[in-house]
């Protein structure tokens, strides 16, 4: 093989080592284990959050290897049937702490479920991360936590992220607007789509009624673009699904992108839950991640 790349022309022996550089398609993270740190162990730690007339049913995926982690905060949607948690172990694969949470009144956290509670708890569970305790316990650096979130959950993490300037990056996964759905229940047929739409089950607490009643009042202060436009100048992705919420991904982005001009779209041939795009989501968290934190292991 020597003899071979020795007598290739310089052009083309260039190719073969830019090819070679490159980076892998799909981050090792998200496909690869790492080996086993016998010292500082990967591991899972499940515990409550208490907040106001409830409590956040949490659990703590911690990364492998000594010294601080970066921590991510990642938020499932409404009201949460896909919780992402690949996510959660491709992240940590790639050296972050990661904190998953049910909103109180969902799938068996204390309390009741609303939208404006579920903003409460979001921005609860930021404060959490950056407490000295939970700190010191879990080996948090608090100078890098990014908040990730999916569909309702993207707007729940845009609204913690802009009232904390601390927060070291944003990663929206096909984000729901509630302030735009708020616009059309005014209307029987808006009324009648979005209650097509609504999985009361794993929720307590509420009612199709009361939440409706809640976007409708709300639409001022559960509108996406306004809270991207206030994060303002830090990192933030956002990718959207055509036959999701790409409508909207598009429209909020342009709100974040009149701002900031670190605010990435993409949108992807895909559905809501990126069904057929798992892998290759995980992998956009990770390089986000990556951006944000390029030593994390």
């Amino acid at each position: 093989m020597k003899f071979l790349l020795a007598s290739l022309p310089l052009a083309l022996l260039a190719t073969f080592t830019l090819a070679a550089a490159k980076e892998p398609a799909i981050h090792p993270a998200v496909i690869t284990d790492l080996a086993p740190d016998a010292a500082y162990p990967a591991g899972m730690d499940a515990f409550a959050i208490p907040v106001e007339d409830g409590a956040l049913n949490a659990v703590m995926y911690t990364a492998a290897g000594a010294g601080r982690h970066p921590a991510l905060l990642l938020l499932h949607g409404f009201p949460g049937n896909e919780q992402n948690l690949d996510l959660a172990q491709a992240a940590r694969r790639a050296g972050w702490h990661v904190l998953t949470l049910h909103y109180r009144g969902s799938w068996g956290s204390p309390g009741s479920f609303s939208f404006g509670n579920a903003a409460r708890d979001a921005w609860e569970a930021l404060l959490f991360l950056s407490k000295p305790e939970t700190v010191a316990k879990y080996r948090i650096d608090p100078s890098t936590i990014v908040v990730a979130g999916h569909s309702m959950g993207g707007f729940m993490a845009a609204d913690a992220a802009a009232s904390e300037p601390r927060v070291a990056g944003l990663f929206l996964i096909d984000p729901w607007d509630p302030g735009d759905t708020g616009k059309t229940l005014g209307t029987a047929e808006g009324l009648a789509a979005w209650r097509a739409r609504v999985d009361l089950a794993p929720l307590k607490g509420t009612s199709f009624d009361a939440l409706a009643g809640e976007l409708r009042e709300g639409t001022q202060r559960f509108d996406l673009g306004q809270r991207l436009a206030a994060y303002a100048r830090r990192p933030l992705t956002i990718i959207g699904a055509e036959r999701g919420l790409a409508k909207t991904a598009r429209a909020v982005s342009a709100d974040a992108q009149a701002v900031n001009p670190d605010a990435r779209l993409t949108v992807w041939q895909s559905d809501h839950s990126f069904n057929d795009k798992r892998i290759a989501l995980a992998d956009a968290l990770v390089r986000f991640l990556k951006g944000i934190a390029p030593m994390a292991r």
